[in-house]
């Protein structure tokens, strides 16, 4: 499974999932730094699996009927790493089952 992680979303988040086997890389390595959520959403569905964002609005500002890319939102009291951080092994676990076209999202609800 390929896994793109959004430029929102902290540095220490690919550092767990490629240590949970997750073939990852993030917006930025994609060349892709800047790029509006539906411009994004289309060059990364032809070429990743799911992209894992922080951003809470993208499953309402983008469909994703007739995709084959799935969205990982992850969520956390706040945006910093201490408070995602928790969720890591969630979204391992999560990635796993994904299927395309889906949001699934992990974290607290607050």
């Amino acid at each position: 499974m390929k896994v793109l992680i959004d430029e929102c979303a902290p540095q220490a988040l690919k550092s767990a999932l490629v240590a949970g086997g997750c073939d990852c890389a993030t917006v930025q390595e994609a060349g892709w730094s800047g790029k509006a959520n539906g411009e994004l959403l289309v060059l990364a569905d032809a070429r990743f699996d799911v992209l894992v964002t922080i951003d809470r609005n993208l499953r309402y500002q983008q469909n994703l009927t007739g995709r084959k890319i799935a969205l990982l939102i992850v969520r956390g009291r706040s945006n910093r790493v201490a408070d995602l951080q928790p969720h890591f092994p969630a979204c391992i676990e999560a990635l796993r089952s994904i299927q395309p076209g889906t949001v699934v999202e992990v974290g607290a609800s607050a």
